[in-house]
C-alpha cells in the first residue's frame, strides 16, 4: 500500500476539479488554454488539501521511529517525541516513503505561485482583451500587466539594495527564498481570515435557514426582482451594442481592409442579431472615393470586448432566470403538498429534462413527498447544529493555538491522544476533516462573492474566462497560507509548537519563518484572532446592513425594500406560471386534436377502400357518387385538421359535443 493512497488521492482529485470546473465553466465555448489553466490551479489547490493528512500522518510515523532508534540521552536532546523510546511503531497504511513527499511540495507549490502571480494575471488580460489577432491580444495584456509586474519588481529590487548596503543583513538564497514565500502567505491570510469569518456564520445559518420553507421561498421572490432587473438592463445593453455594430457594418463594406475585424464582431453576435445585420455582397464601394470618416482599428477592439462583455451577461442572465423559475415553481410546490393527505409528491409542471428511471423507480413520489416535507427540513437542523459546533471550535482554536502549556486548541489535543496511540486512520480523518471544514468555509466563500459584474462564478456553464482565472488567482493564493493555519491549530508547525522536531514535509519546503520574526511570532499567532470580530458582524448581518444603506439591495427581513422586491418578485413568478400553463394547455389541445382528427381521418381512408372493393361490380355513374360524398367529406376533415393544428393558442371546445362520425355530421349540414 505504500504511495497507493497517494495515487489513489491524486486521480480523485483530479475528476473532482473537472467536475466543478465543467459546471461553471463552457469547455465548447471557452479557449482551451484559459480551460487548462483553471483547471491546473483549482486542482493544484484541492490536491494540497487532500494530501496534507498523509503528510500528517507519515511525520508522526517517522517521528517515532527517530524516537525509537535513537538513544535515550539523544532523544532528549534532539527530538522530543510524546511516545516513550522503547515502544514499537507502527507503518500508518498510506505510508509515503522519505524523499516523495518533499519533491511532490515543492513541485505543488512552486507551480501554483508561478500561476496566480504570473500566469494568471496575464492570461486575465489576454482574454478580455478586444483584440483580433494574438499578437494584438499579448500586446494587450503586457501593457495592463505593466504596472502590475513593475509594482512587485520595484518591490522587491527596493529591498535587495537595502540588503547589499546595510552590512548587518548576510542573507543567503534560502534565506531570501523563505522571505518571498513569507511575503505571498501574508498576503493570503490577510484574505484568508476576511473570507473565513464569513464563512463559519454563514454556511451554519444558510442550512439552518434551508430548513424554513417560507424563509426560501421569500428569498426566491427577493432573486427574482433583482435578476429581473438586471435581466432587462443586459437586454437593453446588449440592443444598445448591437445597434453601434450595426451602424459600423452599414459603414465599413466588404473591400475595406477593416472588414475582417467587423466579420470578426459580426461572428460574437447572436445569431438573431447575425442575420439582420447581413450584408449585401453586391453592394460595392469604393471607399476610398468616399470622404465619410470610418472607425479606426483602436475603436473597433473596444467595440469587440464591449460585444463579448454584453452577450456573455445576456446568456447568463436568460439562463439565470430559467433555473431561478424552476426552483421558484419548486418552492411553491413543496409549500402546497405540505398540506397534502395522500402524502404523495405532486408537481405542477414536469421536468422537461428526461430523468433516469432508476431514480424514478427508488425516488417515487410517496417517497419524495417524505424526504421534502418531512425528513429534509430536520436533516438540514441537525446538520446546522453540527456545523455551528465545528465553527465554534474553529473560533476557539484560532483563537487559543499558540498556548503550549497547556495546549488550549482542541484540534492539537485530538492529535496529541491520537499520536500517543499511533491511531492513524483517526489522525488522517482528523487531520482530513479539519481541514476539510476550513477549506469549505473559506471555498464557497470565494464561490458567493461578486464584485458587480466583473467578477462571478455562476453555475450551469455561465461563467466567463475573467471570473474562471480569477478564481484560479485566489484558490492559488489563499491555500498555502491555510494549510499553515491548520498545521498551526494542531501543532504541527514547529514554528508554533516550539518544539525541536522533526517538521511536516510541507513545512520543510516553506523555510524557517525565524528569519522575519515579527511575522513568525507576531502576525501569524495574532491576527486569526480577528476572526472572532468577524464572525460576530457576520451574525448581526453589519456588511449586509452597510451595503443596503450604499444603494445595493440586499435580503433583509425587516427593511422596506425588501418587502417590496419579495411582492414584485411574487407577481413575477405569477405571471411566469400562468404563460407555462397557457404553453401546456396549448400543447396538450393540439396533441388531442392531432389524436381525434389523425384516428378520424384513418378510419374514413380504410372505409372509402373498402367501399371502392365492395361496389366494383356496379356502374361507373352509382359508383362515383358515394366515393365523392366520402372524398368531399375526407377533404374537409383534413382541412379541418390542418387549420386546427397551424393555430398557435386553440381555442376551448366540449369534447361530448362534437360527433365521432362525419358522415352524420355531414347528413345533418
Amino acid at each position: 500500500m505504500s504511495g497507493a493512497a497517494l495515487g489513489l488521492e491524486i486521480v480523485f482529485v483530479f475528476f473532482l476539479a473537472l467536475f466543478l470546473l465543467h459546471r461553471y465553466g463552457d469547455f465548447k465555448k471557452q479557449h482551451r488554454l484559459v480551460i487548462i489553466a483553471t483547471l491546473l490551479a483549482w486542482y493544484l489547490c484541492f490536491l494540497i488539501v487532500f494530501i496534507l493528512p498523509l503528510d500528517v500522518s507519515t511525520t508522526i510515523y517517522n517521528r517515532c521511529k527517530l524516537a525509537v532508534n535513537s538513544s535515550p540521552a539523544e532523544s532528549n536532546g534532539s527530538y522530543v517525541t510524546l511516545a516513550p523510546s522503547k515502544q514499537k511503531c507502527f507503518k500508518p497504511w498510506s505510508y509515503i516513503p522519505n524523499g516523495i513527499m518533499p519533491i511532490f511540495w515543492r513541485v505543488v507549490y512552486w507551480t501554483s505561485q508561478f500561476l496566480t502571480w504570473i500566469l494568471l494575471p496575464f492570461m486575465q488580460s489576454y482574454a478580455r482583451s478586444g483584440g483580433f489577432s494574438i499578437t494584438g491580444k499579448i500586446k494587450t495584456a503586457l501593457i495592463e500587466n505593466a504596472i502590475y509586474y513593475g509594482t512587485y519588481l520595484l518591490i522587491f529590487g527596493a529591498f535587495l539594495i537595502y540588503v547589499a548596503v546595510n552590512p548587518n543583513f548576510n542573507l543567503q538564497w534560502s534565506q531570501l527564498q523563505t522571505i518571498g514565500i513569507a511575503a505571498a502567505n501574508t498576503w493570503g491570510l490577510f484574505l484568508l481570515v476576511l473570507l473565513l469569518g464569513y464563512g463559519l456564520v454563514e454556511i451554519p445559518r444558510s442550512h439552518w435557514n434551508g430548513a424554513k420553507r417560507g424563509y426560501l421561498l421569500m428569498k426566491t421572490y427577493f432573486k427574482a426582482a433583482k435578476l429581473m432587473t438586471e435581466k432587462a438592463d443586459a437586454e437593453e445593453n446588449l440592443e444598445d451594442i448591437m445597434e453601434e455594430v450595426r451602424k459600423v457594418s452599414e459603414s465599413i463594406k466588404y473591400n475595406h481592409p477593416l472588414r475582417k475585424c467587423v466579420d470578426t464582431i459580426l461572428k460574437k453576435c447572436p445569431t438573431e442579431y447575425q442575420e439582420r445585420m447581413g450584408r449585401n455582397m453586391d453592394d460595392y464601394e469604393d471607399f476610398d472615393e468616399r470622404q465619410n470618416s470610418y472607425p479606426s482599428e483602436k475603436s473597433l477592439v473596444k467595440l469587440h470586448k464591449q460585444v463579448i462583455y454584453s452577450v456573455q451577461r445576456h446568456r447568463r442572465t436568460q439562463v439565470q432566470w430559467q433555473i431561478l423559475l424552476e426552483q421558484a415553481f419548486y418552492l411553491e410546490d413543496v409549500a402546497k403538498n405540505e398540506t397534502s393527505a395522500t402524502r404523495q409528491f405532486v408537481h405542477t409542471f414536469h421536468s422537461q429534462e428526461p430523468e433516469n428511471k432508476i431514480i424514478q423507480y427508488f425516488y417515487t413520489p410517496t417517497v419524495e413527498w417524505y424526504w421534502e416535507c418531512l425528513l429534509r427540513p430536520w436533516f438540514y437542523r441537525v446538520l446546522a447544529v453540527v456545523l455551528a459546533t465545528f465553527s465554534v471550535v474553529v473560533v476557539w482554536s484560532e483563537c487559543t493555538f499558540f498556548s503550549t502549556r497547556p495546549v488550549l486548541s482542541l484540534f492539537a489535543v485530538f492529535i496529541q491522544l491520537a499520536e500517543k496511540t499511533y491511531n492513524y486512520i483517526y489522525i488522517e480523518m482528523a487531520c482530513f476533516l479539519t481541514i476539510f471544514f476550513l477549506s469549505i468555509c473559506v471555498y464557497s466563500t470565494v464561490f458567493r462573492i461578486r464584485v458587480f459584474n466583473y467578477y462571478y462564478l455562476a453555475s450551469h456553464h455561465q461563467t466567463d474566462a475573467y471570473s474562471l482565472l480569477f478564481s484560479g488567482m485566489l484558490f492559488c493564493r489563499l491555500t498555502p497560507p491555510l494549510c499553515l493555519n491548520f498545521l498551526g491549530l494542531t501543532h504541527m508547525d514547529a514554528t508554533i509548537s516550539h518544539k525541536n522536531t522533526q517538521p511536516t514535509a510541507y513545512t520543510s519546503i516553506m523555510g524557517s519563518m525565524r528569519v522575519l520574526s515579527f511575522i513568525a511570532d507576531g502576525f501569524y499567532i495574532y491576527y486569526p484572532m480577528l476572526v472572532v470580530i468577524l464572525c460576530i458582524a457576520t451574525y448581526f448581518s453589519l456588511g449586509t446592513r452597510c451595503l443596503n444603506l450604499l444603494g445595493f439591495q440586499q435580503f433583509m427581513g425587516d427593511s422596506e425594500m425588501t418587502s417590496d422586491l419579495i411582492d414584485e418578485g411574487k407577481e413575477l413568478i405569477r405571471r411566469e406560471k400562468r404563460k407555462r400553463q397557457r404553453q401546456e394547455e396549448g400543447e396538450n389541445r393540439r396533441r388531442e386534436w392531432k389524436e381525434r382528427y389523425g384516428n378520424r381521418d384513418d378510419s374514413t381512408r380504410n372505409r372509402v377502400v373498402h367501399t371502392d372493393q365492395k361496389e366494383s361490380s356496379f356502374s361507373e355513374t352509382n359508383t362515383n357518387r358515394p366515393l365523392s360524398k366520402y372524398t368531399r367529406s375526407n377533404g374537409r376533415t383534413e382541412r379541418d385538421r390542418i387549420e386546427l393544428l397551424q393555430d398557435a393558442e386553440p381555442l376551448d371546445f366540449n369534447a361530448d359535443s362534437i360527433n365521432d362520425d362525419p358522415l352524420e355530421s355531414d347528413s345533418g349540414r
